[in-house]
């Protein structure tokens, strides 16, 4: 494709095809993205339908791994694709050379016949691609680039035949083969920017590592087993695998042996290596550090963390965005209006006497410097270098309407736990809360060793029965009470019919009897009323308090201990929230946990107590969401597990932040843009890259209209060329590559 107008026409062309819901096309990305029905039976029906409905309107359709192939070879050679500019100079100079060289008092001519044989071959074999296409959008009765660079320059030629036959000395053949040259000289040029504005994609391809050395089931432990090469494509998921010093990681795997720090940047932006060790979780594609690791794939192909990146990124950068709908039905009726403008153009000439030869030089002026090609790419290239940028840093835009809807982010609501604090609460206390009331609650330091020696021998058993009920759960809490009871050599209880209750606790039978560990909501629902000194005592330390519930014979509920937890900000939380605050930003805390335990933390991160939402249940806090945008408030909210997808599908701009314990894979799916790394600095990276990139966009689109509004006028009034026309048609779509390529540069700044 070659402007906007082939891609209205594409669009259309598809859209008319049985079954399609939708088509969106690129220009940028020379991608379409079809929404057709999914019934099974319809699936290659429609498939070969699209491919006929899109030769027919003139294109010939690719599949993405061939147009990726062909991306791969282009971008291998800087000069791929010159030949058939660099034809067009040499046999256009000696053409343009009169026009050169007459200013220094060199005149002279070059025989018209030697001025054929240099532009015949420039206007019918290098400009064969212009007839092709102008005759099949002139079939489809619409028109493109194509046809205005072919009726111009098809004009120009043939205006300069009638003349030599005539016996006129002055011919435009030099008009034609330099117009067609240019042409090509900004459509060569332009594909090096696209491929620059695509390099993104390319390094997240070349992440994946060709072979990978897979070990034989282990019948001693050791990393020093015999390893075998294999493709990547034949890793399977349990595969176990060894990965050298210095080697990429084959797949998304769990490490099993061994110590290293690995390089992860190019996957989350982290300028700095992470240490692994045994049990910790390693992404496919990042780069292993000095040690010897064995590791346990967990996910391969399209499943991967790495695959998934590359297809967020290759879905926003072939995603149109809403201005750019505006724009693209602006392009459906610009060629129509254009030619209508060269026929006034020469009709005007001719009526004020200038003759047929100035009217249709005027006319053919009018032709090749109205393209709609700086229209067409003035914001698909400046999402692709945005996203491109976003990328690198570590932020995944999954579409364009969320990159360009984040620069009118007012509100800023962050998920508590896991999201503004480190998502790891430690159990710092459990107090007991049979007939021995007076017993004092046991405090702990972080190291959980003080608690260990305090407790009692009833605290014990609570504790043994709250890891019990806690042991089918992933939940933060959960894994902080098992921790606490490994640490003391507690062994859970096993649970019967455990069953858990979303915003509310978990419930199970232990001995024969009912147990129960939850909020302090549901212990109220239940009517059971825990409000005794150490609670209070509890919550004015910040302490999020649960409560461990015993069910009597006749199902009411008693509390027979609380136990607290306390988790830390993350590492320069407190930061953010002020850079949040200095762009004017309302930053607000949604949190389930008690407003004591909330507003503490809230203190801590400078979050006024207004803007703080505690007692929230999961299921609520879209409704919470939705109550932050009455009023015209455009929200963000930033949450990293499953239970805040509701409220992130709900906001304005979802933002999910990747969470190393799981859970991330939904929130991405209902988020708009992904964190690949918990540093919250990257909220405010991500509204800057989306107000760069909308402004960059605002500008290509004033510079390609403005162009045309001041070119038209100048070529019908005479005061333009055909040859300068093509230069400055060439110039704008060029022009507007480099504005919107300026984010990558505008994007290299040093990492905190």
């Amino acid at each position: 494709m070659t402007c906007a107008s082939c891609v209205a026409r594409v669009e259309k062309a598809l859209r008319q095809v049985p079954g399609v819901r939708d088509a969106s096309v690129n220009l940028a990305t020379e991608s379409a993205r079809v929404v057709a029905a999914s019934l099974p039976a319809l699936a290659g029906e429609v498939d070969a339908r699209l491919r006929r409905a899109v030769r027919a309107a003139g294109y010939e359709p690719r599949t993405a791994q061939a147009a990726g192939a062909l991306s791969d070879a282009a971008a291998a050679s800087t000069w791929q694709g010159f030949a058939p500019v660099g034809i067009g100079m040499l046999l256009s100079l000696p053409l343009l050379a009169p026009m050169l060289l007459s200013p220094f008092g060199i005149d002279f001519m070059l025989p018209a016949w030697v001025q054929l044989l240099l532009a015949a071959p420039v206007q019918f074999y290098l400009g064969a691609r212009f007839y092709r296409a102008g005759w099949h959008a002139a079939l489809a009765r619409s028109g493109n680039m194509d046809l205005l660079v072919a009726l111009g320059t098809s004009a120009a030629f043939g205006l300069s035949l009638w003349l030599w036959w005539r016996g006129v000395p002055h011919l435009y053949f030099e008009a034609s083969a330099v117009v067609i040259t240019l042409v090509l000289l900004g459509k060569w040029l332009e594909a090096r920017a696209k491929r620059q504005a695509t390099s993104a994609i390319r390094a997240l391809q070349r992440l994946r590592p060709e072979v990978a050395h897979l070990l034989a089931e282990p019948g001693a432990r050791g990393v020093q087993r015999t390893a075998s090469d294999v493709p990547i494509a034949e890793v399977m998921k349990g595969d176990r695998l060894a990965v050298r010093a210095g080697e990429r990681v084959p797949a998304d795997a769990r490490v099993l042996e061994g110590e290293s720090e690995v390089d992860e940047s190019m996957l989350t932006g982290e300028p700095l290596p992470v240490p692994k060790r045994p049990g910790d979780l390693l992404t496919g594609g990042a780069v292993n550090g000095d040690g010897l690791l064995v590791v346990e794939v967990r996910a391969v192909g399209a499943e991967s963390v790495l695959a998934r990146i590359i297809r967020l990124v290759e879905d926003a950068q072939a995603a149109k965005a809403p201005i750019q709908r505006r724009v693209d039905r602006i392009a459906a009726v610009f060629v129509p209006v254009v030619l209508l403008i060269a026929l006034a153009t020469f009709a005007g000439w001719m009526l004020h006497g200038d003759g047929v030869e100035a009217a249709l030089v005027h006319a053919v002026a009018v032709l090749v410097i109205a393209c709609p090609c700086a229209l067409g790419l003035a914001t698909p290239v400046a999402v692709m270098a945005g996203t491109g940028v976003a990328a690198k840093r570590g932020i995944l835009v999954k579409d364009a309407s969320a990159l360009e809807l984040a620069r009118r982010v007012d509100t800023v609501a962050f998920d508590k736990t896991g999201t503004l604090t480190l998502g790891r609460p430690v159990l710092t206390a459990l107090v007991a809360l049979d007939d021995a009331l007076a017993a004092a609650p046991h405090t702990e330091d972080a190291g959980g060793t003080k608690q260990a020696d305090a407790l009692s021998l009833d605290e014990s058993a609570w504790l043994a029965i709250a890891a019990g009920l806690q042991s089918g759960s992933a939940h933060p809490l959960a894994r902080a009470v098992a921790d606490a009871a490994a640490r003391r050599g507690i062994t859970a209880e096993t649970p019967l019919a455990l069953r858990s209750l979303p915003g509310r606790g978990v419930r199970g039978d232990i001995a024969g009897q009912s147990w129960a560990l939850g909020s302090l909501r549901w212990c109220a629902e239940l009517g059971v009323t825990v409000g005794t000194a150490a609670l209070e005592r509890l919550h004015a330390q910040g302490a999020s308090v649960s409560a461990l519930l015993r069910f009597d014979g006749l199902g009411a509920a008693h509390a027979v201990a609380l136990l607290a937890f306390t988790d830390e900000p993350k590492p320069h939380a407190a930061e953010a929230v002020a850079a949040l605050h200095a762009r004017g930003l309302r930053v607000v805390m949604i949190s389930g946990d008690n407003a004591r335990a909330a507003h503490a933390m809230a203190a801590r991160l400078g979050i006024a107590t207004d803007d703080v939402f505690a007692d929230v249940l999961p299921a609520d806090k879209a409704a919470q969401v939705a109550a932050l945008k009455q009023g015209g408030h455009v929200v963000a909210m930033v949450g990293d597990g499953v239970n805040d997808a509701p409220a992130l599908a709900a906001a304005d701009v979802g933002i999910a932040m990747a969470n190393p314990d799981g859970g991330t894979d939904v929130a991405m799916e209902a988020a708009g843009i992904t964190l690949m790394r918990g540093d919250l600095a990257l909220v405010a990276e991500a509204l800057d890259v989306s107000a760069r990139t909308v402004a960059k966009i605002r500008q290509n689109l004033f510079w390609a209209f403005a162009y045309n509004v001041a070119g038209i006028p100048l070529a019908a009034f005479g005061l333009l060329s055909p040859v300068v026309a093509g230069a400055a048609m060439a110039a704008s779509s060029l022009s507007v590559m480099a504005n919107a390529l300026l984010l990558k540069r505008e994007g290299r700044r040093p990492d905190r």
